[in-house]
């Protein structure tokens, strides 16, 4: 039996929740090109995922895989070390950040681990807020809603709020969606937890394993 890595368990569950985001994508942009105001793109505009777990704060989420070792959960004021990639789920399912992406494409570079302390507002709050309580190995996906929890607007070189693209091309994807308001700017990160550094109290931090 063939032993499935943690990309192939991300990408299976990224490709099932494309399936129904393709399946009512046409109705979505024929109804928002018809639009007149701004109500038109409150949430219920939006398309739904009913296998994700809503928050009360607005974003949902799925349990992609427990990681098995062990560690201390993510709390504020801790650094945490992650991998992640982003999709425009609203709008075909775009790579805006890809992880063992097409080759020779412009996705096609190695990626660097992303750091972040939680708490400190220099990342999308939809995926900080999720990225609390995983530990080491976690495995989440996330989908993050246009507006508060999302990138900000002012901030299009996403130098202030990451996660940032690494590449033109995915930044290019990613801009094209947040600034047009007649498609779906909704955001699929699928994130998995390397490292959990406690806070020392001291400024400084105690690496986890």
């Amino acid at each position: 039996k063939k032993i499935e890595s943690d990309d192939d368990i991300i990408n299976a569950s990224t490709r099932r929740s494309f399936v129904t985001s393709a399946a009512i994508l046409p109705f979505l942009l024929n109804s928002a090109s018809n639009a007149e105001d701004a109500e038109m793109y409150a949430p219920k505009f939006v398309q739904q995922y009913e296998d994700f777990t809503p928050t009360s704060e607005g974003w949902s989420y799925k349990e992609v895989k427990k990681g098995t070792k062990g560690g201390d959960a993510a709390n504020d004021g801790d650094r945490v070390v992650f991998d992640w990639s982003g999709y425009t789920i609203g709008y075909f399912g775009r790579p805006f950040e890809a992880k063992g992406g097409p080759q020779g494409g412009a996705f096609d570079k190695d990626l660097d681990y992303f750091r972040t302390v939680l708490g400190s507002k220099q990342m999308v709050p939809g995926v900080e807020c999720a990225l609390k309580g995983m530990h080491p190995g976690d495995i989440r996906q996330v989908i993050v809603p246009y507006g508060p929890l999302s990138y900000p607007p002012e901030d299009k070189e996403h130098d202030l709020v990451g996660p940032k693209p690494t590449t033109f091309s995915g930044m290019r994807a990613l801009n094209f969606v947040l600034e047009n308001p007649r498609v779906d700017r909704t955001l699929l990160f699928n994130v998995k937890v390397i490292r959990v550094d406690k806070s020392d109290g001291k400024g400084g931090f105690v690496r986890g394993s």
